[in-house]
């Protein structure tokens, strides 16, 4: 959660946040209270050069999870996939859960 509020307090996001009636702290909020808190056991290294990316994917094992939302170029670089969890960006996860 603390990365997903350093990222949307971003000036390139709270731009376009604030034009669309929105702002980060909210967006932040709202994910919160839809999201399910997952904590793994371990978070081994699997992402050489971005360690707080070891996270997200430990999460997502944790929460037994179908798809990473994610435009980070680390965890887009693994192949589309980690241990079965479906990697994708943004778009591309519209266009999969739109189906």
């Amino acid at each position: 959660m603390a990365e997903l509020a350093d990222v949307v307090s971003r000036e390139k996001f709270v731009r376009r946040l604030t034009q669309a009636g929105l702002a980060p702290m909210g967006i932040v909020g709202e994910i919160r209270r839809l999201a399910t808190i997952a904590v793994p056991a371990r978070v081994p290294r699997v992402v050489a050069n971005d360690a707080d990316d070891d996270h997200v994917l430990a999460c997502a094992l944790a929460a037994q999870a179908d798809l990473i939302v994610s435009g980070d170029r680390h965890l887009l670089d693994l192949g589309g996939t980690y241990q079965g969890i479906r990697i994708a960006t943004p778009a591309e996860a519209v266009q999969l859960v739109g189906r």
